[in-house]
């Protein structure tokens, strides 16, 4: 398909199927993920795990599109040194670049966070999109607590969010908009949808106002659910209802598509909240629901991998399983005896 406009780039990255695949980890992150199988998180091994990723058979089938970090952007196939965004777009894979500087403290709150990274950006871009990149991500990160979100908060990140976004369709790269409102701590699912409506209206607003066209873009947010340590966690019927209706309320039609972020679910929760979404809205969709995971895509990859150039093979069956299982997610077809 030639992907000649902005909104060509925005609905191939959200088509029937298929997802995109959040390999953008830092280099802190991903050090992480490599504790645990016990791996020394080096530049050489960075690139051993995304070429993993990137070279498995058939990954084009589920997968539209790859955030990157910029080293692994810049970095090379294992096999045949072609850069990275050359290498996935002759898989028919479009390649993206995470461009935000990551979430650091706000002056002037008790523990909330403003993404950094606006400046220089527009520079950045211009040179990521002529080394390859086709969309751009920037995440914003939003706590609830008792105290929190306040609403300097959740301004000072839309208007970021707005800049950013702006910015990037100017540059010819769709942006996609990422507000999370992290699911950490004891609030219950009817608290998780209050905020995510306030955050998403707030958004909406700014991008409006800041002229970004709304064709042209993709939303990446949370799903509505309980506080992973909320003593009654919502069922998948829960929350998938909730969730929709708080996006009906607040994502405009003209948006191509919702690539849900998976934010510390389990494999199958990912899964199954996405499906039953699906389920629900059926033929009625202002919008496709589709899925950009990181963790939910590779969590078992990366164990079977376990750091051994022997293990690439299951390694990449592990990934291929769970792409699998997100396509059919998205069109309402997975269903629990697949796992």
């Amino acid at each position: 398909m030639e992907l000649t406009t902005l909104n060509d780039v925005a609905n191939a990255m959200v088509a029937d199927g298929k997802g995109i695949l959040a390999a953008d980890e830092s280099t802190g992150t991903i050090g992480k993920r490599f504790d645990q199988i016990d791996l020394e998180s080096t530049v050489e091994n960075r690139n051993a795990y995304r070429n993993l990723l990137f070279s498995a058979n058939d990954i084009e089938n589920y997968i539209s599109g790859v955030i990157m970090y910029d080293e692994t952007f810049r970095q090379s196939s294992l096999d045949g040194n072609v850069l990275y965004p050359q290498y996935l777009s002759d898989k028919g894979i479009i390649p993206g670049i995470k461009v935000d500087m990551g979430a650091h403290n706000l002056s002037g709150t008790e523990g909330e966070k403003i993404t950094e990274g606006l400046d220089g950006l527009n520079q950045r871009l211009n040179e990521y999109r002529k080394l390859g990149a086709r969309f751009a991500k920037w995440r914003a990160v939003i706590v609830i607590s008792e105290e929190n979100p306040s609403g300097y908060a959740i301004a000072t990140n839309a208007h970021a969010l707005a800049r950013y976004a702006s910015l990037c369709q100017s540059n010819d790269i769709v942006p996609i908009v990422e507000p999370e409102i992290l699911m950490d701590g004891t609030h219950d699912i009817d608290d998780s949808f209050v905020v995510t409506e306030e955050v998403l209206h707030s958004v909406f607003f700014e991008l409006y106002s800041q002229g970004v066209h709304f064709e042209e873009m993709v939303l990446k947010p949370n799903m509505v659910l309980s506080g992973y340590e909320c003593s009654s966690q919502a069922s998948v019927d829960e929350v998938a209802n909730a969730t929709i209706e708080c996006f009906m309320r607040t994502v405009p039609a003209a948006v191509p598509g919702i690539a849900f972020l998976s934010g510390g679910q389990s494999d199958q929760h990912a899964t199954a909240h996405l499906n039953r979404m699906n389920q629900l809205l059926e033929n009625n969709k202002p919008w496709k629901l589709s899925f950009s995971y990181g963790r939910a895509l590779q969590q078992s990859a990366i164990k079977a991998w376990g750091g051994s150039e022997q293990n690439i093979v299951n390694a990449q069956g592990a990934l291929l399983h769970r792409a699998k299982l997100n396509s059919l997610a998205t069109t309402g077809d997975y269903s629990e005896d697949m796992e």
